[in-house]
């Protein structure tokens, strides 16, 4: 079985990727965050009279730009993350996997399947990112007609569209908002840690001809979620049912293990405890 250094060394890999795309996203989200503070400061300094209108469209072309930038810069974060980022961490999950059951990881290659499994897995994370960026750009512009109206009207108050319109936020269902950065880090953590176990458990099936592994996880973490009652540690699981949830939840610790001893076993349930 694979050595802890080795573990380790795709643990430390992993983190220096999720650490990496968080400080590129956030970089990128900054661009708006920039263009709203701009925004509220140009037309704080708006006074009712002459050239207010022209002042106004002035502040406005600039957000403008702005938000194009944002949807640029976050659009070609989305691509390389979909085209490079990811399917690293599903090769370095695959070679972990090879590792541990001391199988030669020189003959591991893109085959069709892995081709097949990774486009999934990005297609699917980019339409994730893609939809969070098209909100992001929705709110924007609320806040944009929201802070023209104020400074026409001469009702501007800095504070008061902050609070309605934080663009600096993630705003999830049940108004749930939460720093970009965060948001970030925990998205982008589930999308790796999830792609490398999903690359592990193919790897598994495809290459070595396994059947089950065994499930290393939090000591209270269920299968499917958290608060599942079926608890996920130290279980042995198909690798179907490894391939449908490589995770349970944010931050979850899941880990797998290939059990080529068991290969052929019928009397084996998945989920059985070890």
């Amino acid at each position: 079985m694979t050595t802890p250094t080795r573990t380790r060394t795709l643990r430390t890999r992993l983190l220096a990727l999720i650490t990496d795309a968080t400080s590129r996203l956030t970089a990128a989200w900054s661009i708006l965050t920039r263009a709203q503070d701009r925004l509220l400061t140009a037309l704080s300094a708006i006074r009712p009279g002459r050239g207010t209108t022209a002042r106004i469209r002035a502040a406005t072309t600039a957000f403008q730009q702005g938000l194009a930038a944002f949807d640029t810069a976050v659009t070609a974060f989305a691509e390389r993350w979909a085209s490079r980022d990811l399917p690293t961490a599903y090769r370095d999950g695959a070679l972990q996997m090879l590792e541990r059951a001391d199988w030669p990881t020189t003959g591991w290659t893109w085959t069709q399947r892995h081709q097949d499994a990774i486009t999934g897995i990005t297609t699917q994370y980019y339409v994730d990112l893609i939809a969070r960026l098209r909100e992001a750009l929705r709110r924007a512009r609320a806040f944009l007609r929201a802070a023209q109206d104020a400074a026409r009207t001469g009702t501007f108050d800095v504070d008061q569209l902050r609070r309605d319109h934080p663009l600096d936020r993630v705003i999830y269902a049940g108004d749930h908002r939460h720093p970009v950065h965060a948001w970030a880090r925990a998205a982008l953590s589930w999308q790796t840690v999830s792609t490398a176990n999903a690359g592990g458990a193919r790897t598994a099936l495809d290459d070595m001809g396994a059947q089950f592994l065994e499930v290393r996880d939090g000591a209270d973490c269920g299968w499917t979620e958290h608060n599942d009652p079926d608890r996920a540690n130290r279980t042995v699981r198909t690798v179907a049912d490894a391939l449908a949830h490589p995770l349970a939840h944010p931050h979850c610790q899941r880990e797998f293990l290939p059990r080529l001893d068991l290969t052929g076993r019928t009397n084996i349930n998945s989920g059985a405890p070890l």
